[in-house]
């Protein structure tokens, strides 16, 4: 069962909840999902622009990476909460005149091609950003990419998330040419209890894609939080 199916949607209404909460009628499902895409694509963008024309030393990226973002559609107001793991950020989104983050709504506005919703953003920091699976991808595709050994980057990774303290089990998987091997194989490493089939329990996952020269590398994550 717990290669079969997707961690988080096991859960849902037990320990996880959507990143997009709204209603719609089934002709108008599918434009709703294509909505939450543009908004995510052109935030993400947009904050990644904006971090690097106001930061002049080089952050890594597993630092200004948005972990997720959450939306909320209700009649005629759209709420967006950003989790990152960059302090700055708010400073940098109210600087200017106007400020960014009215640009931002301008843009996110555009994006979907309606003028009837009232856009919100807010904006939470988060105090641990390794223990959030989607940054510690993040950091693992970055030290593949600088040529680093795979199993040097899992190991890396995994001290960093157990030095923040607060998880039980984590375990890391690499698929795909790993080292531009002719064969594709799968390798992964766990370190503590990570018990997928197990429904009360807390797990936080991911999926990353990474592209590299000789082909694609699939990473995902699974980290055991603890149990409800």
């Amino acid at each position: 069962m717990g290669q079969k199916i997707n961690p988080l949607g096991l859960r849902l209404g037990t320990t996880q909840r959507h990143h997009s909460l709204w209603f719609a009628e089934p002709k108008n499902y599918s434009q709703g999902l294509q909505e939450d895409q543009k908004i995510r694509d052109c935030i993400k963008n947009f904050v990644r622009d904006c971090i690097k024309k106001n930061v002049k030393k080089n952050i890594p990226s597993d630092e200004t990476i948005i972990s997720r973002l959450e939306i909320q559609k209700s009649i005629d107001v759209i709420k967006v909460v950003i989790y990152t793991s960059f302090p700055d950020l708010p400073k940098f989104l109210r600087k200017g005149k106007p400020q960014r983050i009215k640009e931002l709504q301008t843009n996110v506005a555009k994006g979907f091609h309606s003028v009837n919703y009232k856009l919100n953003i807010a904006i939470t920091i988060i105090t641990k950003p390794y223990g959030q699976p989607t940054i510690l991808a993040e950091y693992i595709a970055k030290q593949l990419k600088e040529r680093v050994a795979f199993r040097k980057a899992m190991k890396t990774a995994i001290e960093l998330l157990i030095d923040e303290g607060n998880t039980k089990g984590i375990q890391v998987q690499i698929a795909g040419r790993i080292d531009g091997k002719e064969i594709a194989r799968v390798e992964w490493i766990r370190e503590g209890r990570v018990p997928l089939q197990t429904i009360r329990a807390k797990i936080n996952y991911c999926s990353y894609t990474v592209r590299m020269v000789y082909g694609v590398l699939g990473i995902k994550i699974w980290i055991f939080v603890g149990e409800e």
